[in-house]
């Protein structure tokens, strides 16, 4: 009995147990902060990732609605007013029959357009409103689904706030609802059901209404747990002219992401404790050396692929992967992720071409979009673009600047009598006359025989003596008998600086714009007398 007893309290108090039990509580522990650490790390990073990304999509959309202008307004207008009176087929996937028939019906009622070549939305008739809210609403229900197709989310949708009752409406719904016969939101139905609305209590949906109210974009997301799963929502502010319209909102994923973190987190956490097990052991145990010659073959072979980053050296760890042992195991698992990495490699650097090349294309056609096609100087989408800069601007309190409106005279009458080729060179010819006298400043061509010049900095200063040689180049021109009728251009030039009462950049076209037609007068009077 004593002898028992002694050998157990040998076998107990054994410094081989004793490290075993220490390496345990040890590996344990590493195993669970590690994870721990791992995980955490991984979490902020993808959430930061993905604010970025779901910001650049509502960013996306804020910008192609904001490009439709006044034609958003007046849509949003109509639904706010009218969605229960319009039926919209629910299963449309095309929004060109609408279109047409909207066409086809102002066509019919030849109504006006206004200075820029538009129609006036408050003269159509009431079938004529109804016929273009259905050809908006489809298209751009088509475009929120199509993003979210794209981009791959759950969720994509246009609210517009009822903020004296906290009320959210779902006017644009990715997730489209049947309307019932009795007009309701059904499971079935012929018909699209519009003017979803909810009551939204701003302590529980706080990330929105502080959207809403501040006007501005969040750093973080709403967390949603429901029918569209463990989501985060994001919303983007959507302001045209400085007026606040409604909030974008795109949804992401997260229960799929929290599980592959996590596993991962695990598995390289468990390779960690692997690897401080077998080296404690190899250390502990005279009879391994052979697990530390092969360790250092590993080593060997893992410096050579760092040095020559030669995929060969897979094989050659396969073939001296001998035996069924945890190091054998681990160099084959070096091997796999040698073959992976090089295909990973391979694979990264095709879908960098592609993404450059895709790029490149991208900017191309940006370009073109924004150029006029007859001068070669920037059109009116860019001068659009120009006028958000200066808004953002004057947000900053920076209003140092103005613009310059140039008008050709009798470009009419030109194309009537000697023909639209010669009513473009007087065109290219005014151009150039404002592109060498404006030398320092952007020049845009917003309209068939209009011009605008952004002022700022040298020529804002000396702007009165650039349209005093303005006017005298045109004055030259239209005294010069050598000249050909079409080249002795005669243009009016009007601007305006931003200052009190101006609140915005239309507050200064306007003004430059009538400054503009008042000097076309002038000119009048001057060639009668």
């Amino acid at each position: 009995m004593e002898e028992n007893s002694t050998y157990k309290r040998k076998k107990t108090d054994g410094l081989l147990f004793g490290f075993a039990l220490i390496f345990g509580i040890f590996t344990i522990v590493t195993l669970v902060m590690s994870a721990l650490t791992i995980y955490a790390i991984q979490m902020r990073e993808y959430k930061a990732r993905r604010v970025e990304e779901i910001r650049k999509i509502g960013d996306y959309l804020e910008r192609l609605i904001q490009e439709a202008g006044p034609d958003f307004i007046n849509y949003q207008n109509y639904y706010m007013e009218h969605y229960a009176e319009v039926d919209i087929p629910y299963d449309f996937n095309e929004y060109l029959t609408a279109q047409r028939k909207y066409e086809a019906l102002l066509a019919t009622q030849g109504l006006p357009k206004d200075e820029f070549g538009k129609f006036d939305f408050n003269s159509f008739s009431e079938e004529a409103k109804k016929a273009y809210f259905i050809y908006l609403h489809e298209y751009w229900l088509l475009t929120f689904e199509n993003a979210r197709k794209t981009f791959n989310l759950p969720y994509t949708y246009y609210l517009v706030p009822r903020e004296e009752i906290f009320h959210m409406v779902y006017m644009i719904d990715g997730e489209r609802s049947h309307k019932g016969p009795d007009g309701t939101k059904s499971t079935t139905g012929d018909f699209l059901y519009l003017g979803d609305e909810y009551y939204d209590p701003p302590e529980k949906y706080e990330i929105q209404w502080r959207t809403w109210f501040t006007g501005m974009r969040q750093k973080d997301f709403e967390v949603w747990n429901n029918e569209w799963g463990h989501t985060y929502a994001y919303y983007t502010p959507l302001i045209i002219d400085g007026k606040k319209m409604g909030l974008i909102g795109t949804e992401i994923h997260v229960d799929d992401l929290n599980k592959e973190i996590l596993f991962t987190s695990i598995k390289i956490s468990v390779s960690i404790s692997l690897g401080l097990i077998l080296c404690i052991v190899i250390l502990m145990t005279i009879i391994g050396r052979n697990y530390i010659k092969k360790i250092t073959t590993l080593e060997s072979r893992m410096r050579e692929f760092a040095i020559e980053k030669n995929v060969n050296i897979a094989t050659r760890i396969k073939e001296e992967a001998r035996g069924r042992n945890e190091i054998s195991s681990l160099s084959l698992q070096f091997a796999e992720l040698i073959l992976e990495l090089d295909e990973h490699i391979r694979n990264l650097v095709s879908t960098k071409k592609e993404l450059k090349d895709t790029r490149h294309l991208a900017d191309e056609m940006n370009a073109l979009a924004r150029k006029d096609a007859l001068t070669g100087v920037r059109n009116k989408t860019a001068y659009d673009g120009e006028a958000r800069r200066l808004e953002w601007k004057i947000a900053d309190g920076k209003k140092d600047f103005g613009l310059a409106m140039i008008d050709l005279n009798f470009l009419k009458r030109i194309n009537d009598t000697y023909g639209h080729d010669q009513g473009d060179i007087a065109i290219k010819k005014l151009c150039q006359i404002i592109c060498n006298i404006f030398k320092h400043s952007p020049v845009f061509r917003i309209g068939g025989d209009e011009f605008v010049v952004i002022l700022e900095k040298t020529d804002l200063l000396n702007i009165e003596l650039l349209v005093t040689e303005f006017n005298s180049k045109i004055e030259m021109l239209s005294n010069d008998e050598s000249l050909e009728p079409w080249e002795k251009v005669s243009a009016a030039i009007g601007y305006a600086v931003f200052k009190a009462p101006d609140k915005n950049v239309s507050d200064v076209f306007h003004r430059a714009d009538q400054n503009m037609y008042e000097r076309k007068k002038q000119m009048k009077a001057e060639r009668k007398e």
